[in-house]
């Protein structure tokens, strides 16, 4: 029950904070953007360090790292299927998330990632 408190107390007040500095940057877009998964992000590695050690939290920030890179990937796959091919959202999303997960655990055996 501890962890799960201490995981609220945690993620509340790193939340809190990215959404602070995306109020105060310019333009406002920023604000969902600092205040979603950058956060989120810091908590989780915090946590994982606690509870797991160093080592356990640098395989998971791998692991995001490739995530991320790999739903940039995905989002201009989208955009180009949605704006090039004329394809609807739908199958456009579907297809895209087949690239993404090609990425995601390409990167992740590339770099000795646990798959």
């Amino acid at each position: 029950m501890t962890e799960y408190v201490v995981r609220f107390l945690v993620g509340g007040v790193v939340v809190s904070a990215f959404a602070m500095l995306g109020d105060v940057l310019r333009p406002k877009s920023f604000a969902g953007l600092f205040a979603a998964a950058p956060s989120v992000a810091l908590a989780t590695l915090g946590i994982a360090v606690y509870r797991h050690g160093a080592d356990y939290a640098a395989l998971q920030s791998q692991a995001m790292v490739a995530g991320a890179v790999a739903l940039a990937v995905y989002s201009v796959v989208v955009c180009h299927l949605l704006v090039r091919a004329q394809l609807r959202a739908t199958p456009a999303t579907l297809l895209s998330l087949f690239v993404w997960l090609i990425v995601a655990f390409g990167l992740l055996a590339l770099v000795g990632g646990q798959i």
